[in-house]
């Protein structure tokens, strides 16, 4: 006898069910569903804003600061390479307004306003000689805030014309 012939299966069956019982596959969300999802997501927004609005301003800060040490070093960068004076002077109203590089009569960069941020400093304007320093007796420092002022950076510029950034006031 072969193993074929021991098993038979016969097929099953197939119900048949009434129209009304036979389960049907939904689709989407229901209204319900749905309304508590953006209740959930309403909560976690308005918890969240505070927070992220905070984060943006604190990141405006760094990046202000940032930039300053970026020219500082460019300028620096541009009077040794060039063997002569590069100037660092504020727009008008302010170093917050932007600032330019120049050498002589040529621009060499230019920085755009900082909306939000406040940069207040203990010079009118920087100027670098040939050899990297910086003509003076003082070392400049650049105090960058938000507007609400939570977030401080200070950046000093020693004579030697390098520049450090630190978290806080000056």
């Amino acid at each position: 006898m072969l193993v074929s012939e021991i098993v038979k299966t016969e097929p099953m069956p197939t119900a048949t069910y009434p129209k009304s019982v036979v389960p049907t596959r939904s689709r989407g969300f229901t209204l319900t569903e749905l309304m508590v999802t953006v209740t959930i997501a309403a909560i976690l927004l308005a918890i969240g804003i505070p927070s992220f609005r905070s984060f943006i301003l604190g990141q405006r800060v760094k990046t202000a600061s940032f930039d300053t040490v970026y020219t500082l070093t460019l300028a620096r960068s541009e009077a040794i390479k060039r063997n002569s004076d590069v100037v660092i002077t504020p727009a008008s109203g302010g170093w917050q307004n932007g600032w330019s590089v120049t050498n002589g009569a040529t621009t060499l960069s230019q920085q755009a306003a900082y909306p939000g941020v406040t940069i207040t400093s203990s010079v009118t304007s920087l100027t670098y000689s040939n050899s990297g320093r910086l003509t003076g007796t003082v070392n400049p420092t650049f105090e960058i805030s938000d507007i609400n002022e939570a977030s401080t950076r200070c950046i000093t510029v020693n004579l030697s014309g390098l520049p450090t950034s630190k978290l806080g006031t000056c």
